[in-house]
Formats: C-alpha cells, structure tokens, sequence
C-alpha cells in the first residue's frame, strides 16, 4: 500500500547537531498544519545526534543517516531528493520554527492556483545560543504581500546582503524546486541566497510581515565559521549572476554591491563578536 505524500516536507540537515537538534525537532512537531513529514539528515555525525532524534516519537519523523560525511551542499542537495511534499523547507539544526509558520505559508501558497509565486517568506527573529531573542529582521521597509522577484533580487545586490533570509523562513514549491535544480555551494556564504534568486527567476516573491521562525547566533553555525569570506562570496556571487546574463538589477544597484558586503561584513562580525563571547 502506498503511503499518500504529505503537504510539505520539513528537512533538516545536520553534523554534531547534539546541542540544538532537539529544540528544531520540536518546533516542527508543534506546528499547528500537521499535514507534514520532517526528515533529518545527519551527515555522520560522531556525537549523540542520532540518540536525540531518535528519542522522539512521532510517525511523521524519519532519521536518515549519509554513509559518509558529504558536507551542507550535498546533504541539502539530499533532502530535495528525500522530500515527498507539494511544498518543501528547509531548517539548518541550530534554527527554529514558531508555531503557526507552515499554516501561514502553506495558505499563501494554496491561494497562488497559477502559481506565480516563487517562494514566501517571512520576517524572523535572531536568537541567542540560550534562545534568547536578541533582535527581529524582516524584509527592509516591507509589508505583507506580493513582492516582484526582479526588485528582491536587484534589492539584495545594492544592500550587499540576503533580504529573505535563512532557510528556515522560506518555504518553495517541491515542483519548482525540481525544476530549479540542486543547490550550488560554488560561494558557499550565499548557497541560499543563490537558490532564492534562481527560484525568482520563475515568478515573485511573498513576504509575511509576521516572524515565523528563528535564527540562532552560535560559535558553531556555518554562518559565523565562515564569516571571513563573506563579502568576496557574495561579489563573485554577483559576478558569475551577471556572466550568467541572469542578473536582474540595475547598474546602480551593481555599484553598490561593490562596497555593501564588506561593511555588512564589518558589522555581522561586530554582531557576532558582542553575543558570543
């Protein structure tokens, strides 16, 4: 008998994921959609990760475990491939989902039949490694709604920075994703970021004004272990878009993004350096 394919499918990939896998894990179990399947996969972890996951009980969770440590694009790559769901997210193990996210951002996407939507997104909140919320980010000067894909991509250019956000606070069309191919960590900084501006080179972007998830600063996230090298990720980011012809932004926006990675650098790092130490 064959099991029906859920509405969407929650992934999360992790390596030593011991310290906050289990706080990621029950946010997606306390989602007030239940129509999901969460999946996580641990790309070999050598701590308790598997002993957490494993701890849970909930029919709409899977442990996956790669053969041998493959690193965050291939294991990203592996929850497209894993995902049964109409729609599809993505939750690195150190963030968090709130309550009500897979019901707001399901529902936009339900009510798009033509499906000119690309992805939707949403505001949310910066946490401490405590889980202490330290700020809220959203979508610059932003109001619930349609969002055309053209401006967010030219936006995030001329602010040096990814205005969507996290994974966590994205959610895409299982189908689309399919169409738009593996995620690509050429400049690793901005492996989302690039597959949200691939995804909008199909169709727009829906913002949700309210924060639906949650991202946590810690010594040990991606982001802050790779932070020296994030403004020449993001310029040659920008370069191989525009070699691409795929660059949708204005010769003004393009100038800016030539200074704006290196002060937003500047400043995460200043950031990073007053909550973790």
């Amino acid at each position: 008998m064959t099991t029906p394919s859920p509405l969407v499918s929650v992934t999360i990939p992790t390596f030593r994921g011991e310290r906050f896998v289990g706080a990621a894990i029950e946010s997606v179990l306390r989602q007030s959609l239940v129509d999901f399947e969460l999946i996580v996969l641990d790309d070999g972890s050598p701590d308790a990760t598997e002993k957490i996951v494993r701890g849970f009980d909930d029919p709409r969770l899977q442990y996956v475990s790669n053969e041998r440590n493959l690193g965050p694009q291939e294991s990203w790559n592996r929850c497209l491939e894993l995902a049964r769901g109409r729609y599809f997210k993505l939750l690195p193990h150190d963030d968090v989902l709130h309550s009500q996210c897979l019901k707001r951002q399901v529902a936009v996407m339900e009510a798009d039949p033509e499906e000119r939507i690309a992805l939707v997104f949403s505001a949310r909140d910066v946490l401490g490694p405590d889980g202490r919320v330290l700020t809220r980010r959203g979508y610059p000067g932003g109001r619930e709604g349609v969002i055309d894909g053209r401006l967010v991509i030219g936006g995030c250019v001329r602010r040096g920075t990814n205005l969507l956000g996290e994974p966590g606070a994205v959610l895409m069309r299982k189908s689309l994703a399919d169409r738009t191919g593996p995620f690509d960590a050429t400049n690793p900084y901005v492996i989302d970021l690039d597959y949200w501006c691939r995804l909008l080179a199909h169709g727009d972007a829906y913002y949700c004004d309210e924060s639906l998830a949650g991202f946590r600063l810690s010594s040990g996230s991606w982001s802050v272990a790779i932070g020296s090298g994030q403004s020449n990720d993001f310029r040659q980011f920008v370069a191989r878009m525009k070699a691409s012809g795929a660059l949708p932004a204005t010769a003004f926006d393009q100038f800016c993004g030539r200074f704006t990675p290196a002060l937003n650098n500047l400043a995460r790092r200043l950031y990073y350096s007053l909550y973790l130490t």
